[in-house]
């Protein structure tokens, strides 16, 4: 008798099927002696479209709504149908004794296998694999530690509470939308408050008014700068620049008096190892990655080079079960650039502790580490090298000690101004040196990471009496808060209680979104956020993103509590207490249903109108009806404004083309020999044109490179022995 082992991937199902010795390839599966294992390709397996119910649901039409039916059906999908059957066929041999759910140790992966089982009917005994790599010692590790599949069945009824929900509120809310305004909107649990927070944002900048700050500065020793300090309030600056003037005018030609001079020593711990949402911020902000690319980077990362533990995890600490590994997995990485401090950090006993080693904060999967797995920095690509280097880096930062450095404080007056001077010197790199200089602490209104603001201070003394040959008048204004980038919309949704200041407004949910983990999850946050843009319900407009007339819209014609964090906080909430058994699956499954009658019924109710306000002259090829003007992700589009008919044109995309006068980035605009580049600074070229400067431009690169390679040659000839003898007797005779 045989064991079935069900995988989520071909490449993850082949590492397990090598490791258990099976070797004969069959089709969608691999066999050996004691197992069989075979493969999903994501989802097999989902929940049927509304039509599967009723013909009349093919057409979109408001008195249908809501539909819910009594019970919720699972439909294989058609593009891996062949794929199903191959699994199915595996599933009901008569030899196979039980089966091995192999799927991503989370959620959604349990929902994967468990349709997969419950559509095929087959009922054998079930266990679990439930790894967060998938090296060979893990993989080896996790079969002689299975757990039986009994124990994960919560979790299965979370998952199917968590997508029948959607279904039920996410269609019915959307048709109604739809068919009430006549135009392409959706809306959804995370999705829509998620826009209301990119909406707020906007307000707020729209609404900003800006305030000019001053202060004073001094300047003594040459280049060491004092900075004033208000005596009560201990601010450096001040909105009232009448004080400020005052200050200057009476302090002029006056001495600076040291009245205190105070060191203190100072540690700097690393900050906090990796999830999955701290490293799509890390990534969009230094690289420009998208969170959709980093998850997919990461998950080749994971899958297919196997050197980083599975990404889709919400926790930024260690279980206490990975501490005896943590020297396995250094030596793994003990490769340059990593190889000095790597080989410092094997010289040393390792003690682990509660800033990284904390089995309370870890759910799950543990944070995202290197695995033990031997690395070879030809497997990567630059892309894949980016984000392997940010995970390595801030693992081997968190076993590191601590920077040590002592910060000199420097109080001392002018008359009766107090001014400060801060200095800082450091004893011990600690941690820091994984960086070199390319980590700083703190972070500018940007979200950049800026040089320490400490200078480097001479020797004071209290007491001493100091010239200040240069006293000056200091000014600012104060800046709005930024658009959102797709890294700081992660923060947001991570935190929507801080962004939309429910902390204040709503302790009770504040907390309820801290326990939840805010809207959505880290596996999910990338897809609302492709979703949004490609619905142009926001725009990206350089790195910022901007909320679409269409997206205002919505906002305005969806009910209130649908725009709240408040719902996607209590279903998760829910939703947990469903996956300990504290919750019956269909009661929140109810809940849901009661919900989407709510939501259709005040959809019909409403007197709002919808407007395209992005209308054309360019009627739809297909349907001949005005097409809508969109900015897509990748540029310019006409989209056809009729749901069924779904007919897009792209008219501009965003190039790699550099403008030869300003250097950014072209659009290209138009079709066939018409098409043109076209910059901002207002520079146009044709194509055709655009082709035949970089043929020039590469000929002459050519060119280049061989008199290059030519004077390199000479260079060499120059460089060979000659005969000495016949050198000598020249020499001799030039000198005579």
């Amino acid at each position: 008798m045989k064991t079935l082992v069900l995988a989520e991937k071909p490449s993850v199902g082949r590492d397990i099927a090598r490791v258990l010795n099976c070797h004969k390839k069959g089709n969608g599966f691999i066999e050996g002696s004691n197992y069989i294992v075979t493969w999903a390709l994501g989802h097999l397996v989902t929940l049927a479209d509304p039509e599967s119910y009723d013909n009349k649901y093919k057409t979109w039409r408001m008195d249908d709504l809501p539909m819910l039916p009594e019970k919720l059906k699972l439909v294989v999908i058609r593009k891996t149908s062949k794929q199903f059957q191959s699994v199915k066929q595996q599933m009901s041999r008569k030899d196979v004794k039980d089966i091995v759910i192999a799927t991503d140790a989370g959620r959604e992966g349990e929902l994967v296998a468990r349709w997969i089982i419950e559509k095929t009917h087959i009922r054998k005994p079930v266990q679990r694999l439930w790894i967060s790599s998938v090296t060979d010692k893990a993989i080896k590790e996790g079969f002689r530690n299975l757990k039986p599949g009994k124990q994960y069945e919560n979790l299965y009824a979370s998952a199917v509470a968590r997508s029948e929900a959607d279904w039920v509120v996410g269609i019915n809310g959307t048709r109604a939308l739809t068919c009430k305004f006549n135009a392409q909107l959706s809306c959804g649990r995370v999705q829509t408050p998620t826009l209301a927070m990119i909406a707020k944002r906007e307000e707020e900048i729209r609404s900003f008014r800006p305030k000019s700050f001053y202060g004073l500065s001094a300047l003594v020793k040459s280049s060491v700068k004092f900075t004033w300090q208000d005596d009560k309030s201990k601010n450096t600056r001040s909105f009232d620049e009448t004080h400020i003037d005052r200050l200057l005018s009476s302090l002029g030609n006056q001495s600076l008096i040291v009245q205190e001079v105070k060191k203190t020593p100072k540690k700097s711990f690393a900050p906090a190892l990796y999830d999955l949402t701290e490293l799509q911020r890390d990534a969009n902000r230094m690289f420009g990655y998208s969170a959709k690319e980093t998850l997919s980077i990461m998950q080749r990362l994971y899958e297919t080079h196997k050197y980083l533990t599975y990404p889709r995890t919400d926790s930024r600490y260690l279980s206490s079960d990975i501490v005896d590994t943590l020297k396995d997995r250094i030596r793994a990485c003990s490769i340059s650039p990593y190889r000095d401090m790597a080989a410092k950090l094997l010289q040393t006993n390792i003690k682990p502790n509660k800033s990284f080693v904390d089995n309370s904060k870890v759910s799950d999967h543990h944070a995202i580490i290197p695995t033990e797995e031997k690395v070879n920095l030809r497997d990567l690509n630059d892309k894949e090298m980016k984000i392997y280097d940010l995970v390595v880096k801030r693992f081997l930062a968190v076993l590191s000690p601590p920077m040590e450095y002592e910060q000199t404080v420097v109080r001392a007056t002018i008359g009766e101004a107090i001014f400060t001077a801060r200095g800082k010197r450091v004893l011990s790199l600690g941690w820091k040196e994984v960086y070199g200089k390319s980590y700083n602490d703190e972070l500018d209104s940007e979200g950049k990471y800026e040089q320490d603001k400490d200078q480097t201070l001479p020797v004071f003394q209290k007491g001493e009496k100091l010239n200040v040959p240069q006293l000056k008048k200091t000014q600012g204004e104060t800046k709005p808060p930024e658009h959102f980038t797709e890294g700081t919309l992660l923060s947001a949704m991570e935190n929507p209680q801080k962004y939309m200041n429910i902390e204040k407004e709503n302790s009770s949910l504040a907390r309820t979104l801290g326990e939840t983990g805010g809207l959505g999850t880290v596996a999910t946050r990338a897809d609302i956020i492709e979703k949004i843009l490609s619905t142009f319900l926001i725009e990206k407009r350089g790195k910022y993103l901007h909320i679409t007339s269409k997206g205002k819209q919505l906002l305005d014609l969806v009910p209130d509590d649908l725009k709240s964090p408040a719902l996607t906080a209590q279903w998760e909430q829910k939703l947990m207490a469903i996956s300990k058994g504290k919750l019956a699956k269909q009661t929140f499954v109810q809940d849901m249903r009661n919900y989407a009658k709510k939501v259709v019924s005040e959809i019909k109710q409403s007197e709002q109108k919808f407007k395209h306000d992005n209308m054309t002259t360019t009627r739809c090829p297909d349907c001949g009806k005005p097409m809508l003007a969109v900015n897509g992700k990748k540029g310019k589009m006409l989209v056809c404004q009729d749901r069924d008919c779904g007919h897009r044109k792209n008219i501009a995309r965003t190039t790699n083309a550099r403008c030869p006068q300003c250097k950014k980035k072209m659009e290209l605009r138009g079709e066939g020999e018409g098409q043109i580049f076209v910059c901002s600074c207002s520079y146009r070229e044709k194509l055709s044109s655009f082709q035949k400067r970089k043929e020039k431009e590469q000929h002459n690169k050519a060119s280049k490179r061989d008199v290059s390679q030519y004077m390199k040659k000479q260079n060499k000839k120059d460089e060979e022995p000659i005969n000495t003898a016949l050198a000598d007797a020249l020499a001799k005779l030039k000198l005579k």
